[in-house]
């Protein structure tokens, strides 16, 4: 698999292109040290990243390995997975029996994505390919954030499907009216398609009522008075205020009870696979690693739980209520 979408390469880590001399790599190399130092008054994290750009690019034999590994990532005929929408059989590969799922995960995020790439190329202007990685490495940084968060809500998708047939999953669930011109989760401005708000996953076992949100910051992330903090999400952002917030419109169209919100993010953007953020109206807040997720769903969070017939009226409402976008 490619990448996260906003994740930075190595050249533009070091603020060269891709073309640039060996000597113009070092001297770039040279100057992000000083910069980045943290006796300088640089950021520690900042400084490993340089460093880490330099051993993947430093060296003539480093650099051909780098850019030969891309190469191959992007070529038509490999079987590995570009950014492009997965084929339907991807989505449930293995032959267990799976949850039910409704819904389109991702599918939003990728609708305003081709949108937004659009505007920004030009009305009019062919795009052969609008996953294409040089495209989507020069585009806006809000733009790039739609495709990673598309591709995060469908990665997570795959993994609550297996959680098996006594789960229930809802993808990209409306939380709040649509409603033209309104602010977005993604901090864009909506189309007059869009939603005003939505709950990435909900999920429905055994060990409770879950609600998700799928994320990729490009960057590493930490939890930080009970939500989610890195040098990609900005100050203005509270991940976990915003899905409490979504969830708690919803718990009140569904008349149903959250049990558990969870942010689930890429494996290497935290180095605890599930962190607890506190508890926000009875519901268990959590930072989770993507691979993760499924042992937490099924195991579930101490003291927190449905089962009998509220698992089926819960189950009831929850259907009658998901309106998807």
């Amino acid at each position: 698999m490619p990448p996260s979408p906003l994740a930075s390469s190595p050249y533009g880590v070091l603020g060269v292109d891709v073309d640039a001399s060996q000597h113009e790599l070092r001297r770039a190399y040279r100057r992000r040290l000083r910069e980045t130092h943290p006796d300088t008054g640089g950021a520690a994290e900042e400084f490993d990243r340089v460093q880490r750009a330099w051993e993947q690019v430093g060296t003539p034999e480093a650099r051909r390995a780098y850019d030969d590994g891309t190469q191959k990532i992007w070529n038509v005929d490999t079987p590995a997975r570009t950014w492009a929408p997965p084929a339907p059989s991807t989505r449930a590969s293995s032959s267990r029996p799976q949850a039910r799922t409704y819904g389109h995960p991702g599918g939003w995020y990728r609708e305003q994505y081709l949108e937004l790439l659009h505007e920004w190329v030009g009305r009019g202007v062919a795009i052969p390919d609008p996953y294409d990685l040089s495209l989507v490495r020069s585009a806006p940084r809000e733009i790039q954030r739609l495709l990673a968060s598309a591709v995060a809500e469908e990665d997570t998708a795959v993994v609550l499907a297996s959680l098996g047939i006594g789960f229930t999953v809802w993808n990209d669930v409306r939380t709040d009216p649509v409603r033209r011109g309104v602010q977005q989760p993604n901090g864009l401005t909506a189309s007059p398609q869009g939603a005003a708000g939505k709950i990435d996953h909900i999920v429905l076992g055994p060990t409770g009522l879950w609600g998700m949100l799928s994320e990729d910051w490009g960057d590493s992330v930490m939890a930080r008075r009970g939500d989610v903090v890195g040098p990609g999400i900005h100050a203005d952002e509270h991940p976990m205020h915003e899905l409490a917030s979504r969830a708690r419109s919803f718990s009140r169209l569904a008349k149903v009870k959250f049990s558990a919100l969870a942010i689930v993010v890429p494996d290497d953007t935290t180095p605890e696979g599930v962190i607890a953020l506190g508890a926000v109206r009875g519901a268990q807040t959590l930072l989770v690693q993507r691979s993760r997720l499924a042992n937490l769903v099924r195991i579930g969070v101490p003291g927190v739980g449905v089962g009998g017939t509220d698992l089926f009226e819960v189950r009831t409402r929850v259907q009658a209520a998901a309106r998807f976008v």
